[in-house]
């Protein structure tokens, strides 16, 4: 063996090693970037009554992934752009232990994951309604979202302001 084709299988040899360490996490968004409740709520809340636009992004209209990407974008924090891409990432949470910043799913369309929500706390989400834009609802609302909740995922380290 000489030593050109040796260099070639040892440079190989790396790179697929590279490849299946980072390989799972690719697309995954880590749950280390510390944002703040009061903050996340408020830069939230301050969009209520923008109206929906499919495939929206900016004040001008939201989908809903549009406004929680316009959210954690504003508290610097990527997500992906869809809703299916954002359940793909973070770290899965419980109904009983959701926090305010945590992402909240649906199934809107019959097909699996659609629709995509921020919680807020009190058992209720904010989120980009398409017959009502930007408003909050109640999880457990037993008419549509209730029904159709799918599950959540945490992709921020959101912490509560101490009162001095």
């Amino acid at each position: 063996m000489n030593f050109k084709s040796t260099s070639k299988k040892i440079i190989t040899i790396c790179l697929l090693s590279t490849l299946l360490v980072t390989a799972p996490f690719a697309g995954n968004t880590e749950a280390s970037t510390a944002v703040n409740s009061d903050e996340l709520v408020a830069t939230a809340k301050n969009l209520i009554g923008i109206k929906y636009r499919g495939g929206g992004t900016t004040k001008a209209g939201f989908d809903c992934s549009g406004f929680v990407n316009y959210v954690f974008d504003d508290l610097g924090i990527d997500l992906p752009r869809t809703s299916v891409g954002m359940h793909s990432s973070g770290d899965k949470v419980s109904k009983e232990d959701l926090k305010s910043g945590d992402l909240v799913f649906f199934n809107t369309s019959g097909k699996g994951v659609s629709h995509v929500g921020i919680y807020i706390g009190d058992g209720k989400f904010i989120h980009s309604s398409s017959s009502k834009g930007v408003k909050v609802d109640k999880l457990s609302d037993p008419y549509y979202w209730g029904k159709r909740y799918v599950g959540a995922k945490r992709v921020a380290e959101v912490t509560v302001a101490v009162n001095k």
